[in-house]
């Protein structure tokens, strides 16, 4: 029999182990092995549980007893989850975790661990909530040369977004919403200034492209400067603004991470991706392009992954090859956005269309109801971001505001 440890006891921990128990008869009869839950550490009492006789608040108690070897950290943040898990692996225990703010500043330290010690640090869970991503970047998708991701990846923006999208919300509104209905913390920074999506994309990219890419190299950019004037605008213009943590390879080599709101064409499936729902597209040179949906966070999605990695780890011998990256001592690998070639969005007021044409040449002209007289929105031609700024410094007016174009196909 193969005893696991579930570290931490909140709302995915004891996801974690309702799901666990509910369907583990049947994925222990396809798996072939007996799997149980040892342990639960957790320092809050919980003695009217059914599991009350498994929760200790002792990590020792973990690390010296030998029939553990799967542990589940679902405790979240870095500061003890990364003390755990190191030494979880130092002793050899596999490690499973929805920890992406873990793995996005200490993925590469905890894989070579788990390399030396012949285990693995597996995180389905880290990215996309129930949606498979990790396993088949590595190992689906291991035929293609993948050249881009993008996703919409935190479901507290998409959700602010679609009440701004479908009913007219402000900003204001819609977030004070999400916040009643538990979608967004009473801080929602985390969410709604894009360091959510930043962890997440910084993940995908180290596995998609073999090297630790750490928050701290990835421009990021929230929602939080988002209007409803912009939202007409980008339905004038035939799409949506979507939250958009991406990644590309550029021509010379080096890889663009990125997380910003986006005008998202209406051709592209991830305009029509709404509510709390995350969808993630992948760019390869044999599929073309694929796309990952569904809902990106909760407490028996998210658990539904870490159950999975646990039966994964349950059934794996010896370390994983695939899911894996190198450390990274600097971030020359990491192209300048601003030499990325955009097209952008751009909203002024007390500027001429002939000013607009002398700056900028060919525009694309928006239209909203109720469009002041002294107010122009336009699409600009694609050229360097860094060309941008430097026209729009230009232009004069006061700028209201400005949204980057997705292309990456």
């Amino acid at each position: 029999m193969s005893k696991i440890a579930v570290l931490g006891y909140g709302v995915v921990g004891s996801g974690t182990v309702e799901l666990f128990y509910k369907n583990k008869d049947k994925f222990n009869k396809k798996i072939g092995k007996d799997l149980d839950i040892k342990y639960i550490l957790e320092i809050r009492d919980f003695s009217d549980s059914p599991y009350a006789s498994k929760f200790t608040k002792n990590i020792d108690d973990i690390l010296n007893d030998d029939e553990v070897t799967i542990v589940a950290e679902v405790m979240g943040g870095v500061t003890f989850a990364y003390d755990y898990v190191k030494k979880c692996l130092e002793h050899g225990k596999t490690v499973v975790t929805s920890n992406k703010e873990l793995v996005a500043k200490k993925g590469a330290e905890l894989l070579k661990i788990a390399k030396e010690k012949g285990c693995n640090f597996l995180f389905e869970a880290s990215t996309g909530g129930a949606i498979p991503i990790i396993r088949p970047l590595h190992q689906c998708l291991a035929a293609n040369d993948i050249t881009a991701i993008a996703g919409i990846l935190n479901g507290t923006t998409n959700f602010i977004l679609t009440k701004m999208i479908n009913e007219q919300m402000s900003f204001e509104d819609a977030l004070a919403m999400a916040q009643k209905l538990g979608y967004a913390e009473r801080d929602p920074a985390a969410d709604v200034e894009g360091h959510d999506a930043c962890r997440k994309i910084c993940i995908l990219a180290s596995l998609a492209f073999g090297k630790h890419v750490y928050p701290d190299w990835v421009y990021c950019e929230g929602i939080t400067k988002l209007t409803l004037e912009d939202v007409k605008y980008a339905e004038n213009w035939g799409g949506a603004v979507k939250l958009i943590g991406s990644v590309k390879k550029c021509a010379d080599g080096k890889i663009l991470p990125m997380v910003r709101p986006a005008f998202v064409c209406a051709n592209n499936q991830l305009s029509h991706i709404s509510d709390v729902f995350n969808g993630i597209m992948v760019y390869g040179d044999a599929v073309d392009e694929v796309m990952f949906y569904g809902r990106g966070a909760g407490k028996l999605p998210t658990a539904s992954a870490i159950v999975a990695d646990i039966i994964d780890a349950a059934k794996m011998e010896g370390t994983s090859v695939s899911q894996t990256w190198e450390d990274s001592a600097d971030n020359s690998f990491i192209a300048d956005y601003k030499d990325d070639v955009v097209s952008v969005y751009v909203r002024v007021k007390g500027v001429s269309k002939d000013k607009v044409s002398e700056v900028f040449g060919n525009v694309e002209y928006l239209s909203r109801e109720n469009q002041p007289s002294d107010e122009l929105a336009f699409v600009t031609e694609a050229m360097p971001e860094r060309s941008f700024d430097e026209k729009l410094a230009s232009l004069g007016g006061e700028v209201l505001g400005k949204i980057r174009v997705l292309e990456l196909e």
